[in-house]
């Protein structure tokens, strides 16, 4: 049976149409590409226990977060071994073993999330789903730039757009799921009706005679919630955020519809090519650094122009994974406080989705301009403009902070999906330029080298955004205690403001508690999470503007000679 599903067995005949071929792989980029929704999930996985609001014993965002960075990291190695893999056994074998990793590290995911377990999480959605992830990247690549070697930009915008679509898809599939399988945990009324007691940096209340732990959502909290709901305290561990459940019908869904692309994949003959189409020597195009000579996976890692490409693969994919992986709380964080009627769970489902949106056109509008203006030349442009649009973040979430008004909300908005075009046009292109400078016969194995560089971007982006974050919010909560009166703190919250470090770790206090009982001029520091983080991101685009421009013809010496 594997036989069958090898390179051999699926040689394509004569007279075969090529573009059969797009969209399956269009198909298993879009299943694995909702990775990129993986923001939706955060909300659900940091109130398990807790459902209208985080109780002490549920995961924090930096730890659900790393689940998305192993993913990334599991994406890029699995690629590199996968890359010579495919060359040997073809595209089909590679994507229904990719079918049955992502589909079934969903299913291991899910039961993680039901015994909350969250090493069973790590294994399942982060190992072994982000093997899927590499291994079902690369198998459409190659074939398609094979299929269409006189639109190398286009063939693999094709495919790689997909991945960038899969949020769009996957976004409001995961949003359906977890509200659908939802159920609200027991409400007991207002805090005011209540007598509440802390102890052990833990809420509880009194229920039928019986001390139970409770979770208490303000009314800055209403925003944040999966199903929203009335203010007041609710039972911890008495409903259900429905996300384990979304799990295991995801796993089901991607197994299925990844399998049966797979099986539509053909490879064409040896020697074949698009009738009419001759291959342009070496550097005769106005493009440039276009080779008419291949070079083996081996030799193609021995050249200076490889670890070039890494270096700007890994910094433009830095810069903008890490907002990918916290976009959904991001915009909830910078914008929910001060305009809490128009930014709600909803709108901010909807950003991430308009972030796939952007990302998957993108792919096809910069890649397939490359074949026009030229890898080097496009990749400039991403990181110039890149640059500005990173450092006009912090500068509209300071105005926001300042003077709470819907255009910072529209700035913010469209910078972010300008970027997003970028980064998903960074992922579309690099298999072309690879081809331009390394030949196409190798292209799926050096760009599966080649995506180790994104296995370090996905520890590197999330790690800055994540750490920079819990600094910010660690200063901003310090300044705010300091603000309110130590009476009154300890009314809204049962414990003496010595106590913050144990509140503040079982989260009972937050930001947006604080700023209930903050003085009215105070100014909200959510807003301002994320602008250390935007700095470091323009410093990175510099780098790799400075590695993108040292590109250069790879050296006759390293060319394949039968």
């Amino acid at each position: 049976m594997i036989g069958r599903l090898t390179k051999e067995h699926i040689v394509a005949e004569p007279g075969f149409n090529r573009w059969k071929i797009p969209p399956a792989s269009i198909a298993i980029h879009l299943c694995i590409g909702s990775v990129y929704a993986w923001s939706i999930f955060n909300p659900a996985l940091i109130r398990v226990h807790g459902v209208a609001a985080s109780a002490a014993d549920d995961w924090t965002l930096s730890q659900v977060v790393w689940i998305f960075t192993v993913a990334i990291v599991c994406l890029g190695l699995s690629a590199a071994v996968a890359g010579r893999w495919l060359e040997q056994v073809g595209p089909r074998l590679v994507g229904t073993v990719a079918a049955v990793c992502w589909g079934g590290g969903f299913l291991v995911g899910g039961l993680g999330i039901l015994t909350h377990q969250l090493w069973l999480l790590y294994l399942g959605y982060g190992v072994i789903g982000g093997c899927g992830l590499g291994l079902g990247y690369v198998s459409p690549v190659s074939t398609l730039i094979r299929w269409f070697p006189d639109r190398r930009g286009m063939a693999a915008g094709m495919a790689i757009m997909g991945f960038g679509g899969g949020a769009m898809i996957g976004a409001p599939l995961k949003e359906f799921l977890i509200r659908s399988f939802y159920r609200a945990p027991d409400y007991l009324g207002p805090v005011s009706n209540l007598v509440l007691k802390t102890e052990g940096g833990r809420r509880f209340a009194d229920v039928a005679g019986q001390l139970r732990e409770v979770v208490v959502v303000g009314a800055n909290d209403v925003t944040q919630m999966i199903v929203q709901g009335p203010t007041g305290v609710y039972i911890v561990d008495t409903g259900r955020t429905g996300v384990a459940e979304a799990f295991f019908v995801l796993g089901t869904v991607y197994f299925l519809v990844m399998l049966l692309a797979a099986f539509s994949y053909r490879v064409p003959p040896p020697g074949w090519k698009p009738q009419g189409w001759t291959q342009p020597e070496q550097n005769t195009s106005s493009r440039g650094l276009i080779s008419s000579r291949d070079v083996a996976i081996d030799q193609a890692v021995k050249t200076p122009q490889f670890y070039l490409l890494w270096v700007v693969l890994c910094l433009n994919v830095t810069a903008g994974i890490g907002v990918l992986g916290v976009a959904k709380t991001m915009i909830t964080e910078i914008f929910g406080s001060t305009l809490p009627e128009t930014v709600d769970a909803s709108f901010a489902a909807t950003y991430v989705l308009m972030i796939s949106v952007f990302n998957m056109l993108g792919r096809f509008f910069w890649a397939s301009a490359s074949d026009y203006l030229g890898r080097q030349r496009t990749y400039s442009i991403f990181f110039i403009l890149g640059i500005v649009l990173y450092l006009s973040v912090p500068y509209s979430a300071y105005r926001m902070s300042v003077s709470p008004a819907v255009v910072w909300l529209v700035v913010f908005y469209a910078v972010t999906m300008i970027i997003f075009t970028m980064y998903g046009g960074g992922f579309a292109t690099i298999p072309a330029y690879l081809a331009d400078l390394f030949g196409t016969r190798f292209v799926g194995g050096i760009h599966g080298r080649l995506l180790t560089a994104w296995s370090v971007s996905g520890v590197l982006g999330p790690w800055a955004i994540t750490w920079f974050r819990e600094r910010s919010v660690e200063s901003g909560i310090n300044d705010l205690a300091t603000q309110i009166d130590p009476v009154r703190f300890r009314e809204a919250f049962g414990a003496p403001v010595d106590q913050l470090d144990s509140l503040v770790a079982n989260k009972i206090v937050t930001i947006s508690r604080l700023m209930e009982y903050a003085p009215p001029e105070t100014v909200d520091p959510s807003s301002t999470l994320y602008n250390s983080t935007m700095y470091i991101m323009a410093a990175l685009l510099v780098l790799a503007l400075i590695a993108n421009l040292m590109v250069r013809p790879v050296a006759p010496k390293h060319h394949f000679t039968e």
